[in-house]
């Protein structure tokens, strides 16, 4: 990552292989905020060691928003408010000491909510940031039995 740029999200980090999409959905962990659903998985590292930052993903179905400039929009705000809270959520990862070597972590935003009002990205970033301060807590030793 660069020193210059710390919000940038790079295009290699964005998850593209159907294989892993439907390795994501299939066997990935998932957290459900108020209008976003998280999916994430971590799995063997195509690349060297776990030094890559986490590859994500941003989806709308058509069934929540049948209009494409809508879904296109919110895809919009979801990768801006993950590229603002990106560099948060790497320090958590790192500070929390939970990337293991070999691994690497893969996670898809999926946006629910129905109906033509798109939040604002202030909302969207507190939901993030939410979402991904839970995966945190879950991925590491704040894990609850049930």
């Amino acid at each position: 990552m660069s020193d210059r740029h710390p919000y940038r999200l790079p295009r290699h980090e964005i998850v593209r292989k159907k294989k892993l999409i439907s390795l994501l959905f299939t066997g990935g962990k998932s957290l459900k905020g108020n209008f976003l659903r998280l999916v994430y998985l971590s799995h063997d590292a195509d690349r060297g060691g776990f030094s890559s930052p986490p590859s994500v993903m941003f989806a709308v179905s058509k069934k929540t928003l049948p209009a494409a400039f809508m879904r296109n929009r919110v895809k919009r705000l979801m990768r801006e408010a993950y590229r603002l809270e990106r560099p948060m959520f790497l320090r958590r990862l790192e500070e929390s000491g939970e990337r293991e070597d070999g691994k690497a972590l893969s996670i898809v935003f999926l946006y629910t909510r129905r109906g033509p009002h798109i939040p604002p990205l202030s909302d969207f970033r507190r939901e993030m940031n939410s979402a991904l301060r839970q995966m945190s807590l879950k991925a590491g030793g704040g894990r609850e039995s049930v």
